[in-house]
C-alpha cells in the first residue's frame, strides 16, 4: 500500500464505521418499524424511502465534487450533516416524520460513499485489485455491529437501535476528518462526453445488471430478520446469520486480488448472478433448515463481494478523468439507490399478499434476467 499519500487505516477506518452503520441499520431498521405497529407494506415503503434518495444524492454530489475536484470536502459534509439530521429520529414516531427525517438523513448519507470509493480507487492508483484489501474492512465493521446488537436489542428492546445508529454516524463524520483532500488525487481532463461513455454497450449492460441485482437483494435488505424471526429464529441467530453472510464476503475481498487476473472480470461477475439466483431459490424454499441457510448465508460471498469488487473496478475503468465521481455515483444510484427501492417495495407488496418467501424467488427469476443482459453486453475480452 502507498503510505506517501494517506495510510491505509485512515482509508479502512471510514469504511470500518460507515458499514458498521448499515450492519445496524439494514438487519434491525425493519425490526425498529415492526416494533413501532408498522405492517410489512409500510415497512416497505419506509426503507424504500431510505434508499431511494440514493437514485438523486450521489449525482448532485458527484457532479459538485468532479467540477469542484473537491471529493472530500464533500464527504466531511455529507457526513456532518447526515448525523445532524438523523437527530431528528428521537422526536417523533409517526409515518410520516420517519419518512421525512429518514429522507433528510439518507440525502446525505448516500452522498458520501461513492465519492469515498472514487477517492480510494483513485490512492490505489495502478493497482485497483487491492481495493478489496482495504473495503473489508467495512465488512468487519458491519459484522461487529449486527453481531453485538442482535444480542442487545434481544435483551433490551429494539428502542435502543437509533441511539446506537447516531454513534456510528458520527463516527463517519470522525473518520472523514482525518483523510486529507490529498487521498482524492489530481483530477485529469477528459475530452470524452459522459453521454458517449453512457451509451457504451458495456456500461449499459453492466449499469442495467447492477439495477437487476441490487433489485433482488430488496427482500432480503428489508425483510431478512423479520421473514426469520416469524419462522422461528431467535434475533440473536438471525444476527450471526448476518454475520455469517459478511464474514464470507470478507473472505472472498481477501482473494480476490488473485482471482481477478486468473478468471477475469466478466466471467467473475456472470458467476456472481447465478450464485445469487441459487441463493434466492434456497432462502425462500428452505427456511426451516439452520444448515441450508447457513449455506445461502455464505453465498454473500457472491452476490455482494464478488459482484461489487468486479463492479466497482469496471466502474473505475470505464469512467476516467474527471468522471470517477460520477460513475461511481451512477453506480450507487441506479443499483443501491433505484434497485434497492423496487426491491423494498416488491418485497414488502408480495411480502404481504403472498408470502415472503415468494418474494425470493421473484428475486432469483432477476438476477437470472441479469445474467443474461452481462453475458450478450460486455465483452468476453474484459
Amino acid at each position: 500500500m502507498n503510505n506517501n499519500t494517506t495510510p491505509y487505516w485512515r482509508l479502512s477506518g471510514f469504511y470500518f464505521f460507515y458499514f458498521a452503520s448499515l450492519g445496524a441499520l439494514v438487519p434491525y431498521w425493519s425490526v425498529y418499524l415492526k416494533s413501532l405497529g408498522f405492517n410489512y407494506a409500510e415497512i416497505g415503503e419506509l426503507f424504500a424511502i431510505l434508499v431511494v434518495t440514493k437514485v438523486i444524492a450521489p449525482n448532485i454530489w458527484g457532479w459538485i465534487a468532479d467540477h469542484k475536484g473537491k471529493r472530500m470536502m464533500i464527504v466531511r459534509l455529507g457526513s456532518f450533516l447526515a448525523a445532524v439530521a438523523f437527530i431528528g429520529i428521537f422526536f417523533g414516531s409517526s409515518y410520516w416524520w420517519i419518512a421525512l427525517i429518514m429522507s433528510v438523513f439518507s440525502f446525505f448519507w448516500n452522498a458520501v460513499l461513492p465519492q469515498f470509493e472514487a477517492t480510494t480507487m483513485t490512492h490505489m492508483k495502478d493497482e485497483p485489485h487491492r481495493y478489496s484489501s482495504i473495503r473489508l474492512w467495512g465488512s468487519v465493521g458491519f459484522i461487529v455491529a449486527v453481531a453485538a446488537l442482535g444480542p442487545v436489542l434481544e435483551e433490551y428492546g429494539s428502542n435502543l437501535l437509533p441511539s446506537f445508529l447516531f454513534i456510528l454516524v458520527a463516527g463517519i463524520w470522525l473518520m472523514s476528518l482525518v483523510v486529507p483532500e490529498s487521498a482524492a488525487g489530481h483530477l485529469p481532463i477528459t475530452h470524452e462526453r459522459l453521454r458517449n461513455v453512457l451509451l457504451r454497450p458495456e456500461v449499459a449492460g453492466l449499469l442495467i445488471a447492477s439495477f437487476l441485482m441490487q433489485a433482488s437483494h430488496g427482500p432480503y435488505y428489508t425483510f431478512y430478520t423479520i421473514y426469520m424471526e416469524d419462522n422461528g429464529y431467535s434475533r440473536t441467530v438471525v444476527g450471526q446469520l448476518w454475520a455469517l453472510g459478511v464474514l464470507a464476503e470478507i473472505g472472498i475481498f481477501m482473494f480476490m486480488h488473485k482471482l481477478v487476473p486468473r478468471f477475469g472480470l466478466r466471467n467473475l461477475l456472470l458467476s456472481a448472478f447465478l450464485l445469487t439466483a441459487l441463493r434466492w431459490i434456497l432462502t425462500g424454499s428452505f427456511v426451516e433448515s439452520l444448515t441450508i441457510m447457513i449455506f445461502a448465508q455464505v453465498l454473500h460471498a457472491a452476490s455482494f463481494g464478488i459482484f461489487h469488487a468486479c463492479t466497482i473496478q469496471l466502474i473505475h475503468r470505464f469512467f476516467k478523468g474527471k468522471h470517477q465521481g460520477k460513475g461511481q455515483a451512477l453506480y450507487s444510484s441506479i443499483s443501491f439507490g433505484a434497485g434497492g427501492a423496487v426491491g423494498s417495495l416488491y418485497g414488502g407488496y408480495i411480502g404481504e399478499g403472498m408470502g415472503p418467501e415468494y418474494a425470493y424467488f421473484v428475486s432469483a427469476a432477476i438476477c437470472v434476467v441479469a445474467f443474461v443482459i452481462s453475458w450478450k453486453m460486455i465483452e468476453p475480452k474484459i
